[in-house]
C-alpha cells in the first residue's frame, strides 16, 4: 500500500465535487453560473449565442473560457494591419479576461484589467456562417489542452458600426514574424532562428496530433511577443460568408508563396501541405526575406512552383539545415517529414547551440556547429569583398501579395522537384548574387569534394 499522503483531488467548497488541485475551478459550479447568465446577453446571432455557450458550460479551466464581450469595454482602439479576409486591432480590455468565481459574491472575478489584446475583424461577418464559427472551435481545440504556442482567444465582440464580429486575440507586442523579421533579423543569432523555428514546430506538432490541419500558415499568421511566438487563425482561412458565395465555392484561399504545390492544383488540404508551408517559413526566418517578394504572385508563379520552383538564398547556410528545408519543400507530400519529427531535430539543434553558453558542461564540437562556423566565415568573407552577406535590404514587387486571397487556377502541370535544387551538395544558393567571384570561392570549398 503506498505510503504517500498528498490527495490528487480538493473538494469544492460550494458543491463538494472534487476539482483539480490549485485550479479554483469546479465545472459543475461554474457551468450553472454561466448558464444563469445565457438570458443576460446575447451577440445578436443564435449561432454565436450557442457557440460560446457550448464552450462556456463544458470549460475545464478558467483560461480556457471563451465569452461575448460588448463593444463598450474596449478603449483606445487602434489600427494594426489589413489582412485578406479582415483587419486586425489593438485595443485595452477595460476590465479583463474571466479569472475565476467568487462564490461569496456569486460573482466573476476578473484578471490583468486594462490588457491589451487584438481584434480580428472578420469581412462580411454579419452574415455569418455555422460553418465558419465551427473553424473557431478548431482553435479552442487546440487550446484545451495546449501551453503550447497558440495563441489564445478570449471571445468574441461585435463592431458597432461595421457590424462585423470580432475576434478578440492575445496581443503580441512584436506583431507579425514578418513585422519581426524586418525590424529585428540583424540581431537574430542562429540560436534565435532555430528557437523561433522550433517553438512554431512545437505548435504545428500540437496542431496535427489532434488530427488537424492548418490550411493557411505563412508569416503573418505567426505572432511575435517579446518572450513568445505564437501560431494563429487555425482553421481561419476562408471569408466568414464563404459558403454563401457562389462563385468562390472551387477556389483555394491562402497566401501563394506558402502553398504546396499540389494544394496549388486542386488537391485537399493534407498536414504535408501545412509541413510544406513551414519550409517556406523557415526559409524565411533564415534568410529574413519574403519568399519570391521581387517577383509577381500570379498563376506564372504557380506554374513555376509546380515545375520545381523553390526560394534559393544569398548567403552561405550550414547544409544539415538546407537538407531539412528540401525535405519539407519535396513536391511529393509523401516525402516530407512530420511536424513531430522536425520539432526533435529543431530540439536537438537548439540544445547542441545552446552548450556552448554553458561554461561547467564540456562538450565535443557538433556537426552542426561546424557547419556553422564554416558558413559564418565564407560569409565573411563575402562581406570583405563587398559581397552580399545575410542583407535585409530589398524591395518587394508591386505585384507580390502576401495576405490570404482566393485563387482557382487550371491547367498547372504535375509538380516536380527540379534536379539543380535537389543534387545532393547543392547548397540552393541563388548564383545571381555572387557571379565569377562566388564560383571561384564556392566550388571549391569542401561541400563539392
Amino acid at each position: 500500500m503506498s505510503s504517500l499522503s498528498h490527495k490528487p483531488y480538493e473538494k469544492c467548497k460550494e458543491c463538494n465535487q472534487e476539482i483539480t488541485p490549485g485550479n479554483n475551478w469546479c465545472n459543475s459550479c461554474n457551468a450553472k453560473y454561466f448558464q444563469l447568465n445565457f438570458e443576460t446577453w446575447t451577440s445578436g446571432n443564435d449561432d454565436i449565442d450557442k457557440f460560446i455557450q457550448d464552450i462556456q458550460s463544458s470549460a475545464k479551466y478558467n483560461d480556457k473560457v471563451l465569452e461575448w464581450i460588448p463593444y463598450n469595454r474596449f478603449y483606445n482602439i487602434e489600427f494594426i494591419a489589413k489582412g485578406g479576409f479582415g483587419e486586425m486591432y489593438k485595443a485595452k480590455l477595460i476590465d479583463g479576461y474571466l479569472f475565476k468565481m467568487d462564490n461569496k459574491n456569486q460573482n466573476w472575478k476578473r484578471d490583468d484589467q486594462s490588457m491589451f489584446v487584438a481584434l480580428k475583424s472578420l469581412n462580411n461577418s454579419k452574415n455569418i456562417t455555422l460553418e465558419f464559427i465551427n473553424e473557431i472551435t478548431l482553435h479552442k481545440i487546440i487550446e484545451y489542452d495546449s501551453i503550447l504556442p497558440i495563441i489564445k482567444i478570449y471571445g468574441i465582440t461585435q463592431d458597432p458600426i461595421t457590424k462585423n464580429y470580432m475576434i478578440v486575440l492575445d496581443y503580441a507586442e512584436n506583431g507579425s514574424l514578418r513585422n519581426y523579421l524586418d525590424k529585428s533579423y540583424h540581431k537574430l543569432s542562429w540560436d534565435a532562428k532555430l528557437s523561433n523555428l522550433y517553438y512554431i514546430a512545437t505548435g504545428l506538432k500540437e496542431i496535427h496530433k489532434k488530427e488537424l490541419i492548418h490550411r493557411n500558415l505563412h508569416s503573418g499568421n505567426i505572432l511575435k511577443s517579446e518572450v513568445k511566438i505564437f501560431i494563429t487563425d487555425i482553421g481561419l482561412c476562408k471569408p466568414a460568408d464563404y459558403n454563401t458565395l457562389d462563385h468562390v465555392k472551387n477556389s483555394i484561399y491562402g497566401v501563394l508563396p506558402y502553398m504546396a504545390p499540389e494544394i496549388l492544383r486542386g488537391q485537399n488540404y493534407t498536414k504535408a501541405a501545412d509541413i510544406y508551408s513551414f519550409g517556406i517559413i523557415m526559409y524565411e526566418i533564415i534568410s529574413g526575406l519574403p519568399p519570391y517578394h521581387d517577383i509577381s504572385h500570379d498563376k506564372n508563379l504557380a506554374m513555376e512552383i509546380c515545375q520545381g520552383l523553390r526560394p534559393r538564398f544569398n548567403f552561405e547556410v550550414p547544409r544539415m539545415i538546407i537538407h531539412l528545408i528540401k525535405r519539407c519543400l519535396d513536391a511529393n507530400p509523401l516525402n516530407r517529414p512530420t511536424a513531430n519529427e522536425i520539432k526533435k531535430i529543431l530540439s536537438i539543434w537548439v540544445v547542441e547551440l545552446e552548450l556552448e553558453f554553458v561554461e561547467l558542461v564540456e562538450f565535443e564540437e557538433t556537426e552542426l556547429k561546424k557547419q556553422i562556423i564554416e558558413a559564418d566565415k565564407f560569409n565573411n568573407n563575402l562581406q570583405i569583398n563587398n559581397l552580399p552577406s545575410n542583407c535585409l535590404s530589398y524591395m518587394t514587387h508591386s505585384e507580390a501579395i502576401y495576405t490570404s486571397r482566393l485563387f482557382n487556377f487550371n491547367n498547372l502541370p504535375e509538380p516536380k522537384n527540379t534536379d539543380d535544387y535537389y543534387e545532393e551538395f547543392d547548397n540552393i544558393i541563388s548564383m545571381e548574387y555572387f557571379g565569377n567571384q562566388y564560383n571561384s570561392c564556392f566550388y571549391t570549398n569542401e561541400y563539392l569534394n
